[in-house]
């Protein structure tokens, strides 16, 4: 073959500067795209092999080889693929961009379809001159009577081509690296590369490291292969121990029987696994291969609460696994790590685009050969397809959660606490999930029941022995349509929920409620007050109260006429004194007689300023200053019934009644809102007062 020279070819927007500096944002890449493309090589001549253009040797093993070599600064990829003739090299390699897997698929697209290629673009081996001052290729074609051939580049435009002496069909790529590169010779830190890109790539890849002292193991004669080469035949003989039997004698037992062994050459180890859970069918996986796949891909020992399988061949060809792992909320963030890869070959963790939000906080992996990818394979084009394929992914994650809610209620309980977040998370960011998920949020009550919203509006008569009052407690459950009116529209009435968001500061409501039949839904996480406002949102029929939000009238005694007009005049009196003796004109006073005499006062705040006062403390957390809005939507609820309300109305100019006055206040606060330091000292303070008084 006569020495040839000649220039590149670069296609209309391609310039080789761009691509050795920008094209590629992470300069690591480069050994996957070395290693993709030797994938593609093999993968191209299974097919040849598949259509009879082709035969592989008896016991051929396909291979990927990667060798470093930090004397001489080099790195090597070598591959048993197809290889490439003189022409092949200079149609592929001198022009870039030219992509030989695409050209491959048109060729041979109606003959076999069994395996995917990875490459599209033709510009992966050209990233090795992000690090390579200069890149040779030995290569010899799969074709009968070709010759081998080797070309070589120092990163310009020039190369040259010559008949090389590789006799082996495959391609040998070396890679003299650059100064400011020199760490990829490290064995450690290819091996770490190879594990981060190259997992699960299609064909075996082993690393090895020049002259590096050869390693052996010691294995049993039956076990030897063809391929193993014996250093040492090693015979070990049996091995006793004495023991003592029951009659105090002592004996010989065998503990080891004598064995042949042989110390061969070390058997060199894949750096990947060929065949990864995922691309199993869902069927033919076991529980411990999830949990192995768990543990090995996201390094975390803690088992999954369960996860979703997917996988699809129309209309796009998708398959992976989501893992829903249990997460301490109070100690641990909710991020997690959704790795995206295309035919097996990573590409990135967490793409926005293909990955809905929500499922962020998820661990998995998706694998989707139809991604339009960029030229460097690491992001994703702006491609309506990816849409669809987002949606996908969030219908599946729907489908199995009602699934579940539907034929395992049992277990998706159990696991409630813990993806709560994730689906009301997703709620919030996916309309479409929100939609098929909304009847199968569960909501725990205050008997620690799951329920559903559908059951929570279910409202059902409260039993108890005076039948008569079962239809005016069911009609409590609907919030008056007077309250949902603006202007002249009329709206139908709103089924009220109730809920706790803490059960202890509340308790004294929640006690209230449980000694008349009442329910509430526990709701402490800080996304349940977005996720109620969308619930409401999306369903104009329900209405979520605090539980502290109102005193209904299951909580009060029946008043005829007469006990009105008592009540009100009480209401006006005590609403003068407390306002004066509190310094609170804002505070709203009302007289009830309510059912339990031991319960003294209440203090209720509406749920529209209670909501409001929330989003102000949150802008005043991130530096908004918005303000206070101070006692405005407070009710103070005092109980006719009551004894300490019955000697205030009765000694209204009395020498105590103000300290009493302040402490039905500051009782019914308390049990409705921490107190600030200052208005506990006090609180403290008449306390102790109030004791030395009874103690006198």
């Amino acid at each position: 073959m006569a020495v040839k020279k000649g220039n590149l070819s670069i296609n209309n927007e391609n310039i080789f500067t761009i691509i050795k500096k920008w094209v590629y944002s992470d300069h690591d890449i480069f050994v996957r795209e070395m290693i993709s493309n030797g994938c593609d090589a093999i993968t191209k001549l299974k097919k040849l092999d598949m259509i009879g253009e082709y035969s592989y040797p008896d016991d051929f093993e396909n291979k990927i080889r990667v060798i470093v070599d930090d004397k001489a600064k080099t790195l090597k990829f070598i591959d048993t693929g197809l290889g490439m003739d003189e022409a092949e090299v200079e149609e592929y390699i001198t022009q870039i961009a030219f992509s030989g897997a695409a050209d491959f698929i048109e060729k041979y697209k109606d003959k076999a379809n069994d395996d995917q290629i990875i490459g599209h673009f033709g510009l992966g081996f050209y990233s090795a001159f992000m690090v390579a001052d200069e890149v040779h290729i030995d290569t010899l074609s799969y074709k009968t009577g070709s010759k081998p051939v080797h070309w070589e580049s120092d990163g310009g435009t020039e190369y040259t081509i010559d008949e090389g002496d590789r006799k082996e069909v495959g391609t040998e790529i070396t890679l003299f690296l650059n100064e400011d590169c020199l760490e990829f010779c490290n064995e450690y830190r290819i091996r770490e590369i190879i594990k981060k890109y190259c997992s699960f790539m299609p064909v075996n890849i082993f690393l090895e490291k020049a002259g590096a002292e050869p390693e052996y193991e010691t294995i049993d004669a039956d076990e030897k292969t063809d391929k193993d080469v014996v250093i040492e035949e090693i015979h070990e003989e049996a091995k006793y121990e004495e023991k003592e039997k029951e009659d105090g004698t002592k004996e010989q037992v065998e503990v080891s029987p004598a064995r042949d062994r042989l110390k061969i050459v070390k058997r060199p180890v894949a750096l990947n696994d060929t065949h990864p859970l995922w691309a199993k069918h869902p069927n033919d996986c076991t529980k411990e291969e999830y949990l192995e796949f768990y543990r090995k891909v996201f390094m975390d020992y803690k088992e999954p609460l369960f996860w979703i399988h997917l996988n699809m061949d129309y209309p796009f060809n998708l398959k992976g696994i989501l893992y829903f792992p249990k997460i301490n909320m109070e100690y641990e963030s909710i991020e997690g790590t959704i790795k995206l890869y295309n035919n097996q070959v990573f590409i990135a963790d967490n793409i926005k685009e293909v990955i809905p939000e929500f499922l962020m906080l998820l661990k998995g992996v998706i694998d989707c050969p139809d991604l339009p990818l960029n030229v460097s394979r690491s992001a994703l084009q702006n491609d309506g397809f990816v849409k669809k394929i987002s949606d996908y992914i969030s219908k599946k994650v729907a489908d199995k959660l009602a699934g579940m809610c539907k034929t395992e209620k049992d277990e998706y309980e159990k696991y409630w606490d813990d993806i709560s977040p994730f689906i009301k998370f997703g709620c919030l960011k996916d309309d479409k999930f929100c939609d098929k998920m909304t009847d199968y949020i569960l909501f725990k009550n205050l008997e620690g029941k799951y329920v559903t919203l559908p059951e929570c509006l279910e409202v059902k008569p409260i039993d108890n022995e005076d039948g008569d009052n079962d239809a005016k407690k069911v009609e409590a459950e609907v919030v008056d349509a007077k309250e949902e009116t603006s202007g002249d529209e009329e709206k139908e009435p709103r089924k009220r929920i109730y809920y706790v968001t803490d059960e202890q500061q509340q308790g004294q409501y929640i006690k209230m409620f449980k000694e008349q039949g009442k329910d509430a839904v526990i709701l402490t996480h800080n996304i349940d007050q977005p996720f109620i406002s969308q619930l409401e949102s999306k369903n104009q029929d329900v209405k979520f109260l605090r539980i502290d939000a109102d005193i209904t009238d299951e909580f009060k005694d029946e008043v005829n006429e007469d006990d009105k007009k008592v009540i009100e005049e009480q209401t006006t009196s005590l609403s003068e004194l407390f306002k004066k003796v509190l310094n609170k004109e804002a505070l709203e006073v009302k007289v009830e007689k309510l059912k339990n005499a031991a319960t003294s006062s209440v203090l209720t705040v509406s749920e529209e300023t209670r909501r409001m006062q929330d989003m102000m403390k949150m802008y005043s957390m991130n530096g908004m200053g918005m303000g206070s809005m101070g006692d405005m939507g407070e009710t103070l609820i005092l109980n006719s019934n009551n004894k300490l309300v019955q000697y205030i109305l009765e000694n209204k100019e009395g020498e105590n009644t103000s300290l009493m006055v302040e402490q039905l206040y500051d009782l019914a606060k308390i049990a409705n809102q921490p107190l600030s330091p200052e208005e506990m000292t006090k609180f403290v303070d008449r306390s102790n007062k109030i004791m030395e008084m009874i103690a006198k």
